[in-house]
């Protein structure tokens, strides 16, 4: 079936009461809609609730991706390969037994260095929960967190699709929050605080995926103080940020009830699934029970890995070499699409594009999976029951070469150029 705006543009209505009519059909098992895809006929009632689109695509033969944002290639398969060697050389290193909190003490007091009191104040390997990336991570937190029949999470209005699939496995309702050029809005965010009745926030760190946008030390400081007043938990999900950010997070801010989660996946390795979050003070002994429930703990190889990368120096080396290749494709793809209404950052390795009169996202989207080229609508942004802006995110693609990158950015501003009614798509 079409997607919701351009059934709606086509029948001159509104895009909310095209959502609420496939919403309905949904729930009478009509029609079944699968997020990135778009919404199709069904054969017959459905029993229960279809899975999402997984998060990770492989790249399709003779397709560039734009959709993902992945670190570029700086060396780091030799650097892991070498750790891993001095690994199996070390006589200390002993792999027969599960890991345990004290085992993976060196791993914990590492993340607690690479993380530093400037993001999350002062840490100590005691305030360390260690996860298979930051979604897993994300997701034990949430489970920590979440309570009662009918759970709800707040987040912002447009977000990674990976805070949708963590409420889906949580069986949570999810809540998006109006954004504003900071972020969510204060004022929407104690609104939805009193009618929703939510135990989690969560939300963006340093980077908001797709939109860039950054929130404040002020706003920061306004939403803490609306999740004292409410007594709401803070989950800041940091995993996009590749820079060096001095200013305090939420867990700086207000410790007492902010967790902060990250990972090595957008600064060092993707393959290492290595993630971690700091958390709320006096509640590390929480998560790290559901940590241990869930899988007992990290691998000690990747532990002991992720301890030697970081205590080197080699992790912090390879993320300065990432946010520098950032820089310069953002630069390369700011001086070919500069002219269009996008949102950059020069330390984001992904721009915000708002299509100009004459596109709409799936369309656009379409166009440039035509020229070899896959990206993101904003559609995939949205939640379930929410509005999405008539743009999409362009991974800045960290894989192929100069030339080859280059040509599929002068590709998509032709693309922009001539919309559907100049050009044959």
């Amino acid at each position: 079936m079409p997607p919701v705006r351009e059934l709606a543009w086509d029948l001159k209505i509104t895009p909310g009461t095209v959502a609420r009519v496939y919403k309905l059909a949904a729930e009478e098992g009509l029609v079944t809609t699968e997020v990135g895809r778009g919404t199709f006929v069904s054969g017959g009632p459905v029993a229960g609730s279809l899975p999402e689109d997984p998060l990770l695509r492989s790249v399709r033969r003779g397709m560039l991706d734009f959709r993902a944002v992945r670190v570029p290639e700086i060396g780091q398969e030799a650097v892991i390969r070498s750790g891993l060697q001095r690994l199996a050389q070390s006589p200390a290193m002993a792999y027969t037994d599960y890991p345990t909190s004290e085992t993976d003490r060196a791993a914990r007091a590492a993340v607690a260095q690479w993380i530093g009191p400037d993001r999350a104040g002062p840490l100590e390997a005691e305030d360390i929960i260690l996860g298979m990336g930051a979604q897993n991570t994300v997701i034990m937190l949430l489970q920590a967190l979440l309570h009662g029949p009918n759970p709800v999470i707040l987040t912002e209005e447009l977000g990674y699709p990976g805070v949708r699939h963590a409420a889906r496995l949580l069986r949570a309702q999810l809540v998006g929050v109006e954004m504003d050029a900071e972020g969510i809005r204060p004022d929407a965010f104690e609104e939805a605080l009193r009618r929703e009745g939510a135990q989690v926030l969560l939300t963006v760190g340093d980077v908001h995926s797709p939109t860039t946008r950054r929130p404040s030390v002020a706003r920061r400081q306004e939403i803490a103080a609306l999740a004292r007043k409410y007594q709401i938990q803070i989950i800041e999900d940091d995993c996009h940020c590749i820079s060096r950010p001095t200013e305090p997070g939420y867990r700086a801010i207000c410790p007492e009830r902010a967790w902060f989660v990250s990972s090595l996946t957008k600064t060092v390795s993707a393959s290492l699934r290595f993630g971690y979050a700091a958390c709320a003070r006096d509640q590390a002994a929480l998560a790290r029970q559901v940590a241990q429930s869930s899988f007992y703990g990290m691998p000690q190889p990747i532990l002991d890995l992720s301890a030697q990368l970081i205590e080197s120096g080699e992790a912090e080396r390879l993320r300065a070499e990432a946010e520098r290749s950032a820089r310069e494709r953002v630069k390369r793809a700011v001086n070919i699409l500069g002219r269009w209404d996008i949102s950059w950052r020069e330390d984001v390795p992904f721009l915000w594009l708002r299509l100009p009169q004459g596109w709409r996202a799936s369309r656009y989207a379409r166009a440039c999976a035509e020229a070899g080229i896959d990206i993101k609508p904003a559609d995939e942004f949205s939640l379930p029951d929410g509005r999405a802006p008539n743009a999409v995110r362009i991974g800045l693609n960290a894989q192929e070469s100069v030339a080859v990158y280059e040509a599929a950015l002068r590709k998509m501003d032709a693309l922009l150029a001539r919309p559907p009614a100049n050009v044959d798509l």
